[in-house]
């Protein structure tokens, strides 16, 4: 047998795994109920959903795209990093890209949100906070397949 195949799974990888499940089912599910236009979700922001909902509407398609790439290539990521297969880090780093691109046009490209969204500074925290997150789920799974724990 070889060692890739062999390769006890360390603790970090469930904390990691679970939370990457955490965080992208999150995101899945906000993306799924954007596009299923529930008001009641989006009421949740705390200002007019239908305001919330057009702006949303107004991307451009690839922006759109690229969001949800992101999410579900994150929550497969999630999935097979836990079950421990290579695949992960495909599946992370599409994750990645799509956060990039999609929360990239919205942080930059894309008009200022309606409120209580319209605060820029906000908007940009929370895209780099999660741009980051994709990167360093992406990151530990590469790391993860190097030291033989993903086959």
């Amino acid at each position: 047998m070889n060692d890739a195949q062999t390769a006890k799974a360390p603790w970090h990888l469930w904390a990691v795994g679970i939370l990457a499940l955490l965080l992208n089912g999150f995101a899945c599910t906000d993306y799924t109920m954007t596009r299923m236009h529930n008001m009641e979700w989006l009421a949740q922001g705390g200002g007019d959903p239908q305001a919330m909902l057009d702006w949303i509407e107004a991307f451009p398609l690839y922006a759109q795209f690229f969001w949800g790439l992101g999410v579900w290539t994150g929550l497969i990521g999630a999935v097979l990093l836990l079950i421990r297969h290579r695949w992960a880090v495909p599946a992370l780093g599409l994750s990645f890209l799509g956060a990039v691109i999609s929360l990239g046009y919205q942080t930059f490209g894309a008009p200022p949100a309606p409120p209580p969204m319209d605060d820029p500074s906000g908007m940009a925290m929370m895209s780099a906070a999660i741009i980051i997150a994709t990167g360093l789920f992406y990151y530990y799974a590469h790391r993860q397949q190097k030291a033989g724990v993903l086959r």
